[in-house]
């Protein structure tokens, strides 16, 4: 998914396998390797690995030297860093269906992850006390999050194709390279979104409001870059949307108490994860005029996301007590803190590597409160 890496999700959103090692709606601008290497001194432990196939090759130059490096060259090597595609399983399928594999992100499934977490934790905390969570339920919304998350990509694609051709990261999706044509890929939206709407149908307590708004949602969220600053806040709404589609598919209705603090924290933690994630791409935005949280905090980035961080913990704290829930939960919670505080004191936001790490990374926190929140309703 952001980007949904739903779209952001967006996406710049949200794409699917499952826990591999970069991400989705806005995932990775990869930008080409287009100059010959010099011919630095390697060490074995710092060489990058350089994979090969027909397609394009995704190498990652890092800095070879084993000798400490000031401030000010740690900055530099981070800014001059290139990365370009590498080679995935989607190389050996028919060539195709390689260009629609692609534009729904299938192989890069951190924006499935995070489309996920929030349906099934609200899911899971709305079974009864002592039992365990609707398995049904949680199968169903793990079946159709990766086409939700492939139909937010794709119609971002859509909305960024022009966009695309001038950032390195992006320039070789296939709206843009021209492997797939505007009506090819709605096309292929129109169907991602109609095998999603079959398989929501098997929920017992389906809305066909939560479904439309949703719809609304990643079909709109590409267009918030260009009008503000904040298009990650756009993408918080969007991305966990699941949380009141999760709670709803349970009980057929909402408990305020629970669910809007739990919406909230899911928010927050968007914002979080995202704004990390579109320091990436910081040098291209600025060049063309798109907008991100990342430029409007700028140097300031680590104090916010510090904020979002303290907020989102609290919010899930005050979702826990609001739940009844039992304590196993604030064990995970607390090791969840430990989480988002390594990600924010290691992260170098001037390197779009470890930005892109960071934002992958947000997989296990996801994971740590899903698991609180199942082990806290089982053993009240």
């Amino acid at each position: 998914m952001a980007s949904f890496s739903i779209a952001h999700a967006s996406c710049r959103l949200l794409t699917p396998s499952l826990f591999s090692t970069l991400p989705t709606t806005r995932l990775f601008r990869n930008p080409a390797l287009n100059s010959p290497f010099p011919t630095p001194s390697f060490s074995q432990k710092n060489s990058s690995l350089l994979l090969s196939s027909k397609y394009k090759t995704r190498i990652a130059c890092m800095s070879t030297t084993t000798s400490p490096v000031g401030k000010e060259n740690e900055r530099l090597s981070g800014q001059n860093e290139k990365v370009v595609e590498v080679s995935s399983w989607i190389d050996y399928l028919p060539e195709e269906v390689q260009p629609l594999a692609k534009l729904a992100r299938v192989e890069k499934p951190i924006g499935t992850w995070l489309l996920i977490f929030p349906f099934a934790w609200s899911a899971t905390l709305a079974a009864s006390s002592g039992s365990l969570p609707d398995f049904k339920i949680l199968a169903l919304f793990a079946s159709v999050a990766p086409l939700l998350r492939g139909a937010a990509c794709t119609i971002n694609d859509f909305h960024d194709r022009d966009i695309d051709k001038m950032v390195e990261r992006t320039k070789m999706r296939p709206f843009a390279s021209g492997d797939v044509t505007p009506f090819q890929g709605l096309c292929f939206f129109a169907f991602q979104l109609l095998l999603s709407h079959g398989i929501l149908l098997q929920l017992t307590n389906y809305s066909m409001i939560y479904e439309a708004l949703f719809i609304f949602l990643i079909s709109t969220y590409p267009l918030m870059k260009r009008m503000t600053y904040w298009p990650q806040a756009y993408l918080g709404l969007t991305i966990n949307w699941g949380v009141l589609f999760g709670w709803h598919a349970v009980k057929g209705s909402l408990q305020p108490s629970v669910v809007f603090p739990l919406f909230i924290s899911g928010f927050l933690w968007t914002l979080l994860y995202d704004t990390i994630y579109a320091h990436q791409d910081k040098k291209d935005d600025i060049k063309i005029g798109v907008k991100s949280t990342a430029l409007k905090f700028g140097d300031s980035s680590k104090e916010w996301i510090t904020g979002f961080a303290i907020a989102c913990i609290s919010s899930l704290a005050l979702t826990g007590y609001n739940a009844a829930i039992g304590w196993p939960y604030y064990v995970f919670l607390a090791a969840a803190s430990g989480q988002l505080a390594w990600q924010i004191g290691t992260v170098n936001l001037s390197s779009p590597a470890d930005s892109g790490r960071k934002f992958v990374s947000n997989k296990w926190f996801g994971a740590l409160i899903f698991s609180g929140i199942l082990l806290g309703r089982v053993f009240p």
